[in-house]
């Protein structure tokens, strides 16, 4: 252990990285957490007994970053993770799926025998592809996905089947106002990246059991601590050190890793933000809601894969937890971003959710249901969006979240790598 201690504000995957980057280091840490779990908007629930998600996530083969940390702190990817080659099947007759080919053959053999489209399509989308990669995924100026789609002629077809399920499930924004720059960043690691960076990687455990909880054990391992169900709202600063609400504890340095809609509950001694610039700054910008929606059927229920996508109606992505959790009967539907259905009541929304599913899988009404709604799940990823540094006006104070200064959007790859950047630079300006 060295002398230095440090605070990590916020037990999410963006506050558990900077914790493990912190305590890999020898430095004291002490994680603040206001919930009762570690996982912030990515982790477990109980309801009538049950361990659920509060929200159902999909990582792919290029976060590379989380994949990293999750087995240094003792996960065993093998065991936390159903993966499968990138196997896209949206309702009612898109199927995309890659064989097992070495990149970049991996991508043209799946768009070559796509199904559900037609070979102008299926040439406008390689021809797409080929032009971004040539221009190394980069544009020289930011349009919406809509924009950009429209400007090298996406067929109208195309554009339902794959390109508006993909920006929504990747930037959980809808393609009219979403960036097309950030979607390229993500398909350069993606599509772009290996043939196993595109493989999708289905959780078969919760998610506070997949990287928060194991990188908590790493952290008291090392001699720091994990304290939940503590809100901090007053920080402040005293003979170069930081005290937190009215704890006896001094911390040489902290890391502030809350979502960015609660940022203004941090407040001094005047009352006042302590990140006012920070608060000032993102007081513009939108937020866009998840609604995950769990219904449970008959044991024989299932999908004949882990996950579909739907087009043309209310459901985007419906997902089978008997196949990855052995929770038999048990499909989670994901609404991303705002919609027509935004404005309904639960119990309606519920309603017509399955009776959709009814229709299209023939499944009849569920045993019963569970509707979570997360209003702010993520910011809007809009086009030249301008987002915080980790840096803040004082050396010793870091931001740490999947909303700060990166080239991806809000995703939970994003999250650690913004919490690996603020511990490795708060280290520095430790030494």
């Amino acid at each position: 252990m060295n002398a230095r201690s440090v605070a990590v504000i916020g037990g999410g995957y963006a506050g558990m990285a900077a914790a493990v980057a912190l305590a890999r280091q020898g430095v004291r840490v002490c994680v603040y957490e206001a919930g009762p779990v570690l996982g912030g908007r990515a982790r477990r629930i109980a309801i009538d007994g049950r361990r659920l998600d509060n929200g159902q996530h999909l990582l792919i083969g290029a976060y590379t970053t989380l994949l990293g940390l999750m087995q240094e702190v003792g996960v065993e990817l093998k065991d936390a993770f159903l993966r499968t080659p990138l196997n896209l099947n949206v309702q009612p007759d898109f199927h995309l799926r890659c064989p097992f080919l070495p990149a970049p053959l991996h991508l043209l053999g799946g768009l070559l025998t796509a199904r559900g489209l037609s070979w102008s399509a299926r040439l406008a989308l390689i021809r797409l592809m080929l032009i971004s990669q040539l221009a190394g995924w980069r544009l020289q100026v930011d349009l919406t996905v809509a924009q950009w789609l429209a400007q090298h002629r996406q067929p109208g077809d195309l554009v339902a089947r794959f390109w508006q399920p993909l920006t929504v499930a990747a930037l959980n924004t809808p393609i009219e106002t979403a960036s097309a720059q950030i979607l390229l960043n993500v398909l350069r690691d993606s599509l772009g990246g290996g043939r196993a960076a595109s493989d999708l990687l289905f959780p078969k455990i919760d998610f506070s059991a997949l990287f928060p909880e194991p990188a908590g054990e790493f952290v008291t391992a090392r001699g720091g601590r994990i304290e939940t169900g503590v809100s901090v709202t007053r920080l402040r600063q005293d003979q170069g050190q930081w005290l937190i609400n009215d704890l006896a504890a001094r911390f040489d340095g902290v890391i502030v890793a809350l979502p960015p809609h609660r940022l203004d509950m941090l407040q001094d001694d005047t009352g006042k933000p302590v990140l006012a610039d920070v608060v000032q700054q993102i007081q513009s910008w939108e937020f866009q809601p998840i609604v995950t929606l769990y219904y449970q059927y008959p044991a024989e229920i299932g999908l004949p894969q882990p996950m579909l996508g739907c087009s043309g109606g209310l459901c985007q992505w419906v997902f089978d937890r008997g196949q990855t959790h052995a929770e038999a009967g048990l499909i989670a539907v994901v609404l991303s971003a705002k919609g027509v259905h935004s404005s309904w009541p639960q119990a309606e929304l519920a309603a017509r959710v399955a009776q959709e599913l009814s229709a299209t899988f023939g499944w009849g009404e569920p045993i019963s249901h569970r509707v979570i709604n997360e209003k702010r799940a993520t910011f809007a990823c809009t086009p030249d969006m301008v987002r915080p540094q980790n840096a803040t006006a004082f050396e010793t104070l870091w931001l740490a979240g999947d909303y700060t200064a990166l080239d991806y959007p809000a995703t939970l790859e994003g999250a650690v790598r913004s919490g690996q950047q603020a511990a490795d630079a708060l280290l520095k300006a430790l030494n």
